[in-house]
């Protein structure tokens, strides 16, 4: 029998066709609208909060509102790809996204605006995980796949804060509306070109386990609300520890069912794959220790050192920058050095490089911060593509879509755990509500996010570990070790 190594010693070394380079072109172009339609707003809450005169409990559900219904329906998104097809779904989920934008630019209050984001978090939840399984199916397995993933990687992990950029320029010389009618525009582009690029639709026959989805939808929407409202709130609400004890009910109830039904929305047979496990673990520490900066960043820069919204989102531009190039690096060596050494040492340079802001005080000057911004960098870029490749690694065709869906789930739930839990960590910290007097809790939580990046690097480093000491006893003497290291 062919190994996986075996074949991905016999793949061609073929430069991508231009189709190919078309079909990614339109898949990062998904990605980019997925995760900047998150990161745009943030410059324009306050102009939001202005026009429409509300307070701050309320302006936040503008963000909360994505990312609940976002984490919510991405498996269902995923085995929807899977059993509807793959372009059908992508491009049922742009439309979402690209229309409720429209109707975000057009609202005439508030509500209409939270609104248009939980529509939009549906149609990201759909688009992402199919986009994901689109690159696969258009670039087979090899140097062409790895050069794919290294650049869709460089794409996600650059997005977020060229979002924030985006989003700061187009507040500050427009209107908040403007960022909306920003998504609008390249919603229409990626849709038009996504018709006539991407490969056609395959329907399944199997179901799509109806059941599941809504078990599993409505405990991650639970998760990130009791999450939202504890870090909002407090975590002895009500409503917060309602959230997450129903949470663990329903998605426990999941689990039992998943095990038990012959067509299941999430086969956990997948998570038998260790490079699966890993991806998911590491996609889940990236995103806590990286948003969660990323969300104190902007108060830092604007309230301690006087930055303007758009100079504080200027001032992430090189993280977008670095990250580009080297995930591109990490894309084409990912078969050369495998999946194991990125993601165990890239992960601990998340965490050195935010902890390097523990030295910035009320007058730091920005070369003072940017070493830290370039040293994080470097560990997005060599993690990211890294964990994505993990997450589809011994994981069947078929099943792509709903593999991607799962890695996507916990980037966004370690994204708001991270962000809840050091925002608790700073709030603890705190010595006052001035601006001085919250700098000691930021570098608290800058602590905590090293040790948590640090504490993950061991746990993958023997979880990886064990799995190539596995493979290289079970594989004959002839053939060449597997490149997930």
């Amino acid at each position: 029998m062919t190994t996986q190594s075996e074949r991905s010693v016999d793949v061609s070394s073929s430069a991508p066709t231009r189709s190919q380079w078309l079909a990614l072109l339109v898949i990062a172009g998904a990605l980019i609208l997925d995760v900047s339609s998150l990161a745009v707003i943030n410059a324009a809450l306050p102009a939001i909060g202005s026009d429409f005169r509300i307070t701050g409990s309320t302006l936040q559900w503008t963000m909360t509102s994505y990312a609940v219904i976002f984490a919510g329906f991405l498996l269902f998104g995923g085995r929807a790809a899977d059993v509807l097809g793959r372009r059908r779904i992508f491009c049922v989920g742009i439309a979402l996204v690209t229309f409720a934008a429209l109707a975000g630019a057009l609202a005439p209050d508030v509500s209409l605006v939270i609104a248009a984001r939980a529509v939009q978090g549906i149609g990201a939840a759909l688009s992402g995980p199919a986009a994901l399984a689109l690159l696969t199916e258009v670039f087979p397995e090899g140097p062409a796949r790895n050069k794919a993933m290294g650049i869709y990687g460089a794409v996600g992990a650059a997005s977020f804060s060229g979002g924030m950029v985006v989003g700061g320029i187009l507040t500050q010389w427009a209107t908040w509306r403007s960022v909306f009618v920003f998504s609008f525009v390249c919603g229409i582009i990626v849709l038009v070109l996504g018709r006539i690029s991407l490969p056609a639709s395959r329907r399944s026959d199997r179901p799509l386990d109806v059941p599941g989805a809504i078990l599993v939808t409505l405990g991650l929407g639970l998760v990130v609300f009791g999450l939202s409202s504890g870090g909002d709130a407090g975590w002895g609400q009500p409503t917060t520890i309602g959230s997450l004890v129903g949470a663990v009910i329903l998605l426990t109830a999941f689990v039992v069912w998943e095990s038990r039904v012959s067509e299941p929305l999430l086969p956990l047979g997948m998570f038998r794959s260790v490079p699966v496990r890993a991806g998911v673990l590491a996609a889940f520490l990236h995103y806590a220790a990286v948003i969660a900066l990323l969300f104190f960043a902007p108060l830092y820069m604007q309230e301690n050192l006087g930055y303007t919204p758009l100079e504080s989102g200027l001032a992430i531009v090189p993280m977008g920058l670095a990250v580009i190039f080297v995930s591109s690096w990490t894309g084409r060596n990912l078969a050369k050095y495998g999946q194991r050494v990125f993601l165990v040492w890239g992960t601990p340079l998340i965490g050195l490089g935010i902890l390097t802001w523990v030295l910035a005080g009320d007058t730091a000057s920005y070369w003072a911060l940017l070493p830290g911004i370039l040293l994080m960098s470097v560990g997005e870029g060599t993690t990211f593509p890294a964990l994505t490749a993990a997450s589809l690694t011994d994981v069947p065709q078929h099943q792509h879509g709903v593999a991607s869906a799962v890695n996507v789930t916990a980037q966004q739930v370690g994204s708001s755990i991270g962000v809840a839990g050091l925002v608790a960590v700073a709030s603890a910290f705190a010595v006052s509500p001035q601006p001085a007097g919250q700098l000691p809790g930021y570098h608290a939580a800058y602590w905590a996010a090293f040790i948590l990046t640090v504490v993950g690097a061991v746990a993958l480093a023997v979880l990886m570990r064990r799995h190539g000491q596995r493979a290289a006893a079970a594989a004959p003497a002839e053939v060449v070790t597997d490149p997930v290291g």
